[in-house]
């Protein structure tokens, strides 16, 4: 058994960092390791299976387990490697009573065997899954080179596509020297509109993709969960040691725990894509009339019984001064929506954080959370003001604040794109402005300018 849990283990280590760039620099140690388990096995049948030669294989394993632990080359072998922990335990043990008390050893001799040969499937079973696991991940480390390989060849293509229509424009305006000045503006806007929908099309295609191996991630590890504590309810069954047994459930546990943490992260990471998906959509990009006063005041309760749904305590005033001389202005309705949408969500969260901190602090005192929205109308424009008495930003996110990926909010409450989206709608989309106005610890302002007929 020592002589196939001491090969296996340098196979799995050697076929794990094959797969990494040091898989060169460690080429000589596992040569020279697998010599020396055949010369180990060699001299044990030489020497007619010697008493003492069980020690030999269990202070080879533990040296093994010792130096992939110590070299941060073999991280992450290093707890699939522990595995062969009680295998080694449950050797010494049986050897040491062997030799000390070889009596109570003969009365018990099939109990240490069983317990033995668990530990040794014990290991199997370990690297079995972890085995198939890394199947999994190299799978998708060589699709995401694909992707990326995919992703540079139709960025070179849509290159040259601009490449050539530009040099088709210019070939137009030196024929078309009346017309100069048109076909400046027309080449600009012709190849801004295609970058950005090349660029919305690569993006929804990168994050399709990204969708389905982590799906997989998310589904084999809540899988995984399922089958640690499948495990452990048949060790319970078994007639191992209570120590060996807390020592197994202890392994479990942390496997079982590695899991719960993949999952979550996963499913962050599920909501960023989403987010991406949703950054990338394209709009219908056809305006028509509507009563921006109306849309406004409907997504502002939309988000306030959005949170209120979270938080049943929460409360808020909600404050509109809106302009009734507007009537309709030609917008994208669904894309201002979700420019509405996403600033009252900010407000309300900013609101709702700046009393649960007072209420910590023991500060509350008259502070009332509040968010209010104006609009106006002159001089062809229409004017939006957003604003809330939360916690405002610091300068240094203030500068950051439209960024894709960006939030202030903690991790898994917020994607980063929603204010990165607002601003590509209003500054894109309607050929506005979106600006911000803060003051750390009292307010944020974010206005909207919007050019109208």
């Amino acid at each position: 058994m020592h002589f196939i849990v001491a090969f296996f283990l340098i196979q799995y280590a050697h076929s794990v960092i094959q797969h990494t760039e040091h898989a060169s620099k460690w080429d000589n140690f596992f040569k020279y390791a697998r010599i020396i388990v055949f010369s180990l096995i060699a001299t044990y049948y030489i020497a007619e299976s010697p008493d003492w030669f069980g020690w030999i294989w269990n202070l080879g394993l533990l040296g093994l387990v010792r130096f992939f632990n110590q070299n941060d080359d073999f991280k992450s072998i290093r707890s699939t490697a522990q595995s062969v922990l009680p295998f080694v335990g449950v050797s010494m043990v049986s050897d040491f009573f062997e030799q000390v008390f070889p009596k109570f050893y003969n009365s018990y001799d099939q109990f240490f065997q069983i317990a033995l040969s668990f530990a040794f499937i014990f290991c199997f079973v370990i690297w079995f899954y972890a085995r198939k696991q890394q199947k999994v991940l190299t799978q998708e480390r060589e699709e995401r080179l694909r992707e990326e390989q995919i992703a540079k060849e139709t960025k070179l293509s849509l290159e040259y596509l601009v490449a050539e229509r530009t040099q088709e424009l210019t070939q137009q305006k030196e024929e078309l020297q009346k017309t100069i000045e048109e076909l400046k503006a027309t080449q600009n806007q012709l190849i801004q509109s295609e970058k950005m929908a090349s660029l919305g099309e690569l993006t929804a295609g990168i994050a399709h993709e990204i969708q389905n191996p982590l799906n997989f991630v998310n589904n084999f590890s809540e899988v995984s969960v399922e089958l640690c504590q499948e495990l452990e309810e048949e060790i319970e069954k078994t007639n191992i040691d209570d120590n060996d047994k807390e020592y197994i459930k202890g392994i479990i546990g942390d496997l079982s725990q590695n899991q719960q943490k993949i999952t979550h992260h996963g499913k962050r990471a599920d909501s960023i894509v989403k987010g991406m998906l949703q950054h990338s959509r394209a709009s219908s990009g056809e305006k028509e009339p509507v009563d921006v006063n109306a849309l406004a005041d409907e997504y502002m309760r939309l988000a306030y019984h959005g949170l209120r749904a979270k938080d049943k305590e929460f409360n808020a005033a909600l404050v509109t001064d809106f302009d009734g001389t507007i009537g309709t202005v030609n917008v994208l309705p669904q894309d201002l929506g979700r420019v509405f949408l996403n600033l009252f969500t900010n407000a309300f969260y900013a609101v709702a954080e700046k009393k649960r901190k007072l209420t910590e602090a023991g500060q509350l005192g008259d502070y009332k959370p509040e968010v209010k929205i104006s609009t106006k109308k002159f001089d062809n424009k229409l004017y939006i003001r957003v604003s809330d008495n939360g916690t405002g930003m610091p300068e240094h996110v203030k500068a950051k604040i439209f960024q894709p990926f960006f939030t202030t909010k903690p991790t898994g409450q917020g994607t980063g794109l929603g204010l990165s989206m607002s601003y590509d709608i209003i500054t894109n989309g309607h050929g506005g402005v979106l600006e911000v106005d803060t003051v750390e610890g009292e307010k944020t302002e974010f206005r909207i300018t919007i050019p109208i007929a």
